[in-house]
């Protein structure tokens, strides 16, 4: 694969708060210059919370899911365990508190899969995925959510033949999945991250 000269990054000359619905989001127009030394005014970028996301399997390699009505997408859906990050906490931390959150759980092993900016274009946060493996209910679910939400164990294959026919509505959950699956299939693991 041929490649150009270096890429160069845009530089921010002037950035306007637009919107400020802290601590959720804030939107911003900036003015940007180009490498080339051309100007864009007023492109969006957008600062919202990260989140972490979790997927748990027990020991029966059957994977937790939570069904709940999102507002993006106008509907019911189903998703792996998931929540903002509070301010100052560990990203682990937060997993960990999700996981106990959502779905009652607790996991012997964490493993990360992964931090990545939800939008390469606008920003808009970072996600944080995590497979717990070893996962075993402790308390009953009390995620504190506005939503209404169902705790669902299905076999690791059921999850997988739904992952393939993009049953998910949500690209974090169809990702999370995809990247459990894939270290699953791998056949190795990586360095435990803490206890359960």
């Amino acid at each position: 694969m041929e490649t150009k000269e270096k890429l160069l990054p845009w530089h921010i000359t002037k950035s306007e708060l637009l919107l400020d619905r802290s601590p959720w989001m804030r939107i911003f127009s900036d003015d940007v210059q180009l490498p080339d030394g051309s100007m864009v005014e007023g492109y969006l970028r957008l600062e919202s919370r990260g989140y972490v996301m979790v997927v748990p399997v027990d020991d029966s390699k059957r994977i937790g899911l939570v069904r709940s009505y999102k507002k993006g997408v106008d509907a019911i859906d189903i998703q792996p365990p998931a929540g903002v990050l509070e301010p100052g906490e560990d990203v682990l931390t937060s997993a960990k508190r999700e996981l106990r959150e959502e779905m009652g759980c607790e996991a012997t092993s964490w493993h990360s899969l992964g931090t990545y900016t939800i939008s390469g274009n606008y920003g808009a946060g970072k996600v944080h995925f995590y497979l717990a493996s070893g996962a075993h209910q402790v308390v009953e679910p009390d995620s504190g959510d506005l939503e209404e939400q169902e705790v669902v164990w299905l076999p690791m294959e059921k999850v997988h033949e739904m992952w393939i026919s993009g049953q998910m509505k949500q690209l974090g959950s169809m990702a999370a999945l995809g990247l459990a699956f894939s270290r699953i299939a791998s056949n190795h693991t990586m360095p435990e991250l803490g206890e359960g």
